[in-house]
């Protein structure tokens, strides 16, 4: 049996995932990053993205991750994330709504609309949507 890297994503509410894993590729501040048993220690930030991970039976797993942070070390990568769900924990229809008012807020762009903060929203509810449309 090929050695295992552990896995743990932990946001301030719960942990996410804590299994081993044969690869990790996380979306750094710098470029996506891969990691493998053996790798090289760093840190490093992490930006809006997809967390892939590749499970022990072999299947490819995604996650939605908020910034944060990554530490890689030689047998175990941590992830501590603003936020984190796991593709099946996605709720569809609260990301679609979430979507619709942050491209309302953009269209309009009425005073005292924070625009930096709606675009964010819309590229969170993006995202959100992209990782759940490939679990179907």
């Amino acid at each position: 049996m090929a050695e295992k890297l552990f896995l743990e994503v932990v946001t301030p509410q719960k942990a996410v995932v804590s299994e081993p894993v044969d690869s990790v590729v996380a979306p750094g501040s710098e470029g996506e990053f891969g990691a493998l048993k053996g790798h090289t220690p760093f840190l490093t930030s992490l930006k809006l993205g997809t967390l892939r991970y590749t499970d022990t039976q072999g299947k490819e797993r995604q996650l939605f991750v908020n910034g944060g942070f990554a530490e890689v070390l030689p047998d175990k990568v941590t992830i501590l994330a603003e936020s984190a769900e796991r593709d099946s924990d996605i709720d569809i229809a609260r990301a679609h709504a979430a979507k619709e008012r942050a491209e309302q807020r953009l269209a309009t762009r009425a005073a005292g609309i924070d625009l930096l903060r709606a675009e964010m929203a819309l590229r969170r509810a993006v995202h959100r949507l992209n990782i759940a449309s490939v679990r179907k």
